[in-house]
Order: C-alpha cells, then structure tokens, then sequence
C-alpha cells in the first residue's frame, strides 16, 4: 500500500509538474545552464567507463567467438551489445550517479531549510522554477552523452581488438556496420531521451518529498539514485522487447 501511494503521489507530481511547465513557460537560460551541469560535469566519468566497457567487449567477445572459428565476428558482438543496449544504459547510471544525486540532494536541502515555501510564498512555483529546467537540460543532453558512450565504447573495441587480438580493422569494422542498422541509432535516442526524463523526475521527486534533517536528504539522495537506475534497466527490457521484437 506505501509503494501504491507514493506511485500515486509521483504520478500526481507529473502532472503538476507538466502543468507549471506548460503555463510558466521555458527559461532558455536556466535550461543551458543546467544542460551544461549535468552534460559536461558527467562526462568524464561517462568516458572512463565506456572505454573499459569496450575493452571488455572486445575481449570477452572475441575469446566467445574464436573456439568457432569466429574471432573477426568481434566487430558485429560489440556494435550490438554496445549500440543497442550498453550504450544508453551506461550513460543512464553515470548520469544517474553523478547528476541525479545532485539534484536531489540541492532540491532536499532546499527543502529543509524551507526555501520551497518561500518560493510558494513570492508566487514563484517550484516546480516551474526548479524542476522543469532540469528535466529539459536532461533531455538536450541525454542522446548527446549517449551518442558520445557509445562512439567512445566502439573506439577503445577496435583498439583492443587490433592492438591486442590481432583483428583486421577492416574485418573489425565491415561486421560492425553489418550489425548495427540506421534505425538502431533512432532507437538509442529514443531510450536516452525516456531514461533523461525518468533520472530527473525520480530524482527531483525525491528532493521534493525528503524528510527533514541532513539524514532525511541523505536518504533521499540514496533512494533517488537507486530507484533511477533500476527503472531505467527494467524499462530498458521493455523497450528493447518493444523496438527489436522476439
């Protein structure tokens, strides 16, 4: 019954949410600079993982493949584990890790040092305020961050698997290109777009509605996180059943 009820108050502050978004209009300004917190801020740590992400691709595909006589197939396993599936749910918990705890944690102490309720008091809202500028910044950059994972993931496979396993470039890359088609890349953007707004709107919820104290925005923050990446990880399943059949 408590998760039922809390679904209900998300559902219910989605709503609002969107209402305050559409009367209040967008502050461009406040969207660009949120965009560049939560893009720029986490890609280094998006970079550091896609590289060992590919790496690990590589060699693990690579050692699957060559028992059957199919070592060159590297290319083809690490376009399709990468592009269609690894590529967004990477950049989804690194944003989730770096971006979305930001976000609950500054909302949280907002929150408790009652500074909501003053906004609520000038006749500012919130949601309009704090909200809906960082759900649009996490939309801009979401395909952005994962377009550049996924570039990246490829890049340091086909090294390993030059450098290190001896695969032909242009064998790594024919398989590659037959495994990924054009619309994989319309499909990644849109699961990078739905993880953006399911990271945000977790996250700032939780800010939202976070007990009074330092351990209640802790706690928040903690629940924020967690809950964010497992949504986006169990959607993914639904999506990718969704988009690629099966």
């Amino acid at each position: 019954m408590s998760f039922l009820a809390a679904l209900g108050q998300f559902c219910f502050f989605l709503v609002d949410l969107a209402t305050a978004a559409l009367r209040h209009g967008i502050p461009w300004r406040a969207v660009l600079a949120e965009a560049y917190k939560i893009g720029v801020r986490s890609l280094p740590i998006l970079l550091t993982i896609a590289v060992f992400v590919g790496t690990n691709l590589s060699l693990q595909g690579y050692n699957a493949f060559r028992p059957l006589g199919g070592g060159r197939l590297v290319g083809m396993f690490v376009a399709l584990a990468g592009v269609r599936e690894l590529g967004p749910i990477i950049a989804a918990a690194m944003v989730a890790a770096k971006a979305g705890t930001e976000m609950a944690s500054q909302i949280g102490v907002m929150r408790i040092r009652e500074q909501i309720d003053a906004l609520d008091v000038m006749a500012v809202n919130p949601l309009a305020y704090l909200v809906a500028p960082r759900m649009l910044g996490s939309v801009l950059v979401m395909p952005a961050l994962t377009i550049i994972a996924v570039f990246v993931m490829l890049a340091s496979a086909l090294a390993t698997a030059v450098f290190q396993l001896g695969v032909k470039p242009a064998a790594f890359l024919e398989f590659a290109i037959r495994g990924v088609q054009p619309i994989d890349l319309v499909y990644v953007q849109v699961k990078s777009f739905i993880f953006g707004v399911i990271i945000c709107t977790v996250s700032c919820w939780f800010g939202f509605t976070c007990k009074s104290g330092p351990e209640g925005v802790g706690e928040a923050t903690n629940k924020a996180v967690v809950t964010a990446a497992v949504t986006c990880v169990s959607l993914n399943f639904f999506l990718s059943q969704l988009m690629y059949g099966g």
